[in-house]
């Protein structure tokens, strides 16, 4: 009976046994969180996934860009209405200061300043007659043959006389300085950018016929941000790339805006190049750049390690073999170096993981090993997950 009792108890002890061993590998043993009682594996990353901060400068580089333009432009206009006759030149000669542009038919400005030295010449011979009649007068009141009145009054002739001369004298030279202005002549030496008339046409007074441009100096205006602009000043060295060229050429900070353009945080900075050659020409685009030295020793990382999660700067760090979450907060970039500044919020001996990984948890068991590859995915770029 004994006997039977013992050979029944082990075949139930051996199904009991078996039965566990199936339970557990259908996943029954787990807990109902879904974790296992297993501990889980730590990750494993290669020593190049894992970063130190490193202390360097991180010299600063300002860009902007935009055309090209001419600061010495002038417009050619018509100083007084008449018929243009000819025009000398056309878009693209070259001129010199001085040089006569055109022809304008200018007869009724000829006709103008005859009738107004006429006018001239006769209230000359007025005043003429008023003075030699005044000198007389002079002399019959000194001897009591006229009354003081009527010296006084051959007087004030004389003075009227007077102002009508000075007065049709200022209409004469008013006259002859709209006729020698009213000739067309380059005031700059340049190239003809633009005709606005052509010969035959009948133009007005101060209106547009050529624009001249002086090609030895250009200027390029763009827009800096005004977190930036007080690291400019003028004066300094500025490496400008312009569209169609190999290589950058040098200009110089002409002057700053003292506000910023309306409805931005912008401000103007204006560039001087000296085109003396005239290789470069206005309208060209180019972009400037003007390199900022630092020689304060920042905290720095890889701006791979450097992940943004709502609105916050993260980095991934291994301490005492658990991975550990940080919110740092950044400063300079350095585009290219690759790297960018940690102002706080990370300790200058932190291990860091060098790039974005999948799958990572806070308080996740993580190990450097040097021999084989990691059990994660390595290197694969993606959200840091919480």
């Amino acid at each position: 009976m004994r006997k039977h009792w013992w050979i029944g108890g082990g075949i139930a002890a051996v199904v009991m046994v078996a039965g566990v061993a199936v339970y557990a590998s259908m996943g029954g043993g787990k807990k109902p969180d879904g974790k296992d009682d297993k501990v889980a594996a730590a990750l494993q990353f290669l020593p190049a996934e894992v970063t130190k901060p490193q202390k360097s400068t991180m010299p600063a580089r300002v860009e902007f860009s935009g055309p090209l333009v001419a600061p010495n432009t002038v417009i050619v206009k018509a100083k007084a209405a008449g018929t243009l006759v000819s025009l000398a030149v056309a878009e693209g000669s070259r001129v010199r200061a001085g040089q006569a542009l055109g022809q304008l038919d200018l007869e009724e400005l000829r006709f103008r300043v005859a009738e107004r030295n006429a006018t001239l010449e006769s209230a000359k011979a007025q005043y003429d007659q008023t003075a030699r009649q005044y000198e007389a007068n002079k002399g019959l009141a000194a001897n009591s043959f006229i009354a003081q009145t009527a010296l006084d009054n051959s007087r004030a002739q004389m003075d009227a006389a007077k102002a009508q001369w000075l007065a049709a004298k200022a209409q004469l030279d008013t006259s002859e300085v709209l006729l020698r202005q009213a000739a067309l002549v380059s005031p700059i030496d340049g190239i003809v950018s633009k005709r606005w008339t052509l010969p035959g046409e009948k133009v007005a007074a101060e209106q547009q016929v050529l624009t001249i441009v002086d090609l030895s100096r250009l200027e390029l205006a763009g827009l800096v941000g005004t977190h930036e602009i007080g690291r400019l000043h003028p004066g300094m060295a500025v490496q400008v790339m312009i569209e169609g060229e190999d290589k950058p050429v040098e200009a110089t900070i002409n002057r700053i805006s003292p506000m910023a353009e309306p409805g931005t945080r912008s401000i103007t900075v204006v560039l001087s190049l000296a085109n003396a050659g005239e290789h470069f020409r206005a309208g060209q685009y180019a972009m400037a750049a003007v390199e900022l030295p630092d020689e304060t020793q920042r905290l720095t990382l890889p701006d791979t390690a450097v992940a943004g999660s709502n609105g916050e700067n993260q980095v991934w760090t291994i301490e005492k073999g658990a991975l550990v979450r940080h919110s740092v907060t950044v400063g300079r970039r350095d585009e290219r170096a690759g790297r960018i500044e940690i102002v706080r919020g990370l300790n200058p001996d932190a291990e860091v993981l060098a790039a974005h990984f999948d799958n990572l948890h806070e308080g996740g068991k993580a190990v450097v090993v040097a021999d084989h590859r990691p059990t994660v995915a390595s290197a694969a770029s993606g959200a840091m997950n919480d």
